[in-house]
């Protein structure tokens, strides 16, 4: 039956087992996450007696920045187990927790910047775990001439057999045997036993989820869907249909029977434009109906990870200098090109929601920000550039497999290079998932991410608050409780800001940087509008470092001579800040114009992950690839509509 300890799981046994027993009731009101204001002093209390209700260590009213993974792969992964991945869930939540984790390729990795808040393992659901029991010589599985192939010792025969298998899982010609519920089922199970083994409210959070991974004609509409605290007997996968409409109404119907969820979509940049588009799978224009499904089940996107940046492209943001960041033009999986960029960058999705609202009466594109890593090594936050061991097992695990040193032992890059460089070379050290919650708890963090109260970051733990308000008091900045003050007159990201006669809104504007990363450079605030039916954007620095100031004719802060040595990958010295923070007003603010507004961050720029493998290597960096990047943060937007 299902069952709950303290703040951890509840979890549905499967029909044939015990009858479908879901635990909880209806969601109903709570479904938004609650409001956007932190707890009150009379909300601290229990309703009866006045009593406090119980706290966990580090609860804070005002709320903490935890970080997490929310995309993670283990050996239940047909993509991981292949590549010769054995590490197990209790494996990967081990390692976010601080422990040492063995690579496939035969070395030990720990992350260095310490233990993460929350992680999920989201191992693909489609054909669960059925690539690892055709491996087990004691199932039948094993013993089906086309599990012969999956088993090859030869890494390229190995590849082979996982296209063939890919083509089969969309074709549906694979084995009858390999659609046996049964193994799903038991890999389902220990999907949910770890979640539970290792949730630790207050220290460490662990949530059930999965990856639906449909992708229709090729295009990415992947998506990782996260359980708040009760998960139900089987997976809702994409090969029950790939059309994610009809994972959003089972998700509906799990609701009603008190299974929330929501779902994470990811990797858009890979969608060739089909992930926001503005036309339905069924090739019906978006409504408001469509519009409200999708925000019901889908609040958050995932803005970077291993496979790219899905900010902007620098075709579709041409004035913005820092578009060009970690950009991934291919099929996911695949050598075929994207053509098609519009749809499949968030950027411009937000803009598109504003044109469907002012449409239909509801935005399918409010989304606030996460970052992930989409390890298929089973390691949970392993994004930092001096450390980065890529994504897939022995697949990638070893620089010269990256291309990121000279092949063939070669000590420069004079030899021609090959004619399809791996692709794995255009892959960055990228995210995390960060969130402002009350406590480290699943109740708390779910709720943070239902009110898109997070941001997303490139690796570092950079820290970002933003607020908007009519009414901040004058000495906000210089106040104690700054934070109290902004929750208390304004919104934090992921809300609305409706308009107030004669009054421009404010917007609270405060970065940290991580003190295992580099110094801050700049705060950038990024406007999207409708002006005339056409989509507008507009950055604007905000705050500068080293003491700098904005010009107001450029909007931009001067440089501050921010530089690596390439030979060390030293950077200079004391340039950059721990600390920006602003209070800031729109200068062209229209008060009959719906528009969004987020917070991004960069750092001074530092070595890119394939020059770390190439300083270690003595070889020089790859000549293709960028020597540096400049690591960021991006706050969910907040909106501001026009009153009534």
């Amino acid at each position: 039956m299902g069952r709950k300890l303290g703040s951890t799981l509840r979890y549905v046994l499967p029909a044939a087992a015990v009858g479908v027993v879901i635990a909880g009731a209806a969601v109903g009101a709570q479904q938004g996450g609650g409001s956007g204001k932190p707890e009150s002093q009379a909300s601290r209390s229990a309703a009866k007696g006045g009593a406090a209700r119980d706290r966990l260590p580090g609860h804070n009213p005002d709320r903490n920045a935890y970080f997490g993974d929310l995309h993670v792969h283990t050996y239940i992964s047909n993509d991981a187990y292949i590549f010769n991945e054995r590490k197990t869930p209790d494996d990967a939540y081990r390692f976010a927790q601080g422990e040492p984790l063995g690579h496939a390729s035969g070395y030990s990795v720990r992350l260095a910047g310490g233990p993460l808040d929350f992680v999920a393992v989201t191992d693909h659901a489609e054909y669960m775990a059925v690539v690892r029991e055709a491996g087990d010589p004691a199932s039948p599985l094993s013993k089906l001439p086309f599990s012969k192939s999956l088993q090859s010792p030869d890494p390229a025969e190995i590849a082979r057999a996982f296209d063939d298998f890919n083509r089969g899982r969309r074709e549906g010609t694979l084995p009858k045997e390999y659609s046996d519920p049964a193994i799903t089922s038991a890999a389902w199970r220990e999907t949910i036993e770890s979640a539970e083994r290792h949730n630790r409210p207050g220290r460490f959070t662990t949530f059930v989820g999965y990856e639906y991974t449909s992708a229709p004609d090729r295009k990415n509409l992947h998506r990782n869907v996260i359980f708040r605290d009760v998960a139900p007997p089987m997976p809702f996968s994409a090969s029950d249909s790939n059309d994610p409409e009809n994972l959003w109404r089972t998700m509906d119907a799990w609701r009603s029977k008190g299974v929330e969820a929501l779902a994470i979509p990811h990797n858009s940049n890979g969608s060739d434009g089909m992930m926001f588009d503005s036309v339905r799978r069924n090739g019906q224009p978006v409504d408001k109906a469509y519009a409200e499904l999708r925000m019901r089940n889908e609040p958050i996107v995932e803005m970077t990870q291993i496979k790219g940046t899905s900010d902007t492209h620098p075709s579709l943001s041409p004035n913005d200098e820092w578009a060009n960041f970690e950009i991934m033009e291919k099929y996911i999986g695949s050598n075929i090109d994207v053509t098609k960029f519009w749809g499949g960058y968030v950027r411009r999705a937000l803009q598109d929601g504003i044109i469907i609202r002012e449409k239909v009466g509801a935005n399918p594109f409010k989304f606030g920000f996460i970052g992930a890593s989409d390890t298929h090594n089973a390691m949970p936050g392993t994004v930092e550039e001096p450390n980065y061991v890529s994504k897939t097992a022995r697949r990638d695990g070893k620089p010269e497999l990256r291309g990121s040193v000279p092949a063939n032992g070669a000590r420069d890059w004079s030899a021609p290079p090959p004619a399809n460089p791996p692709v794995f070379q255009t892959w960055g050290a990228s995210g995390l998932a960060g969130v402002w919650a009350e406590e480290n708890s699943r109740e708390s963090i779910y709720a943070a991410m239902r009110r898109k109260e997070t941001f997303a970051t490139s690796g570092p733990r950079i820290k970002v608050r933003f607020f908007a308000s009519h009414d901040f008091p004058a000495d906000l900045l210089s106040r104690p409780d700054t934070v109290r003050q902004a929750y208390a007159r304004g919104v934090p990201m992921g809300g609305d800001l409706l308009a107030a006669r004669g009054k421009t809104p404010k917007f609270l504007v405060w970065a940290v940087r991580d003190p295992n990363a580099g110094y801050l450079q700049r705060a950038q605030v990024v406007k999207g509008w409708i002006e005339n039916g056409e989509a507008k954007e507009k950055v604007f620095d905000v705050a500068c470092s080293d003491g700098l100031k904005v010009d107001p004719a450029t909007n931009r802060c001067p440089s501050n001579g921010a530089r690596v040595d390439l030979a060390s990958c030293r950077p200079e010295p004391f340039k950059g800040d721990v600390e920006l923070r602003t209070v800031w007003s729109d200068p062209g603010y229209d008060p009959k114009q719906r528009a969004f507004y987020y917070v991004r961050v960069l750092e001074n720029p530092s070595c890119r992950w394939s020059t770390w493998d190439a300083l270690r290597n003595g070889t020089p960096p790859n000549p293709k690839l960028a020597p540096t990047i400049m690591e960021r943060a991006w706050s969910s937007a907040i909106w501001v509509e026009p009153a009534a």
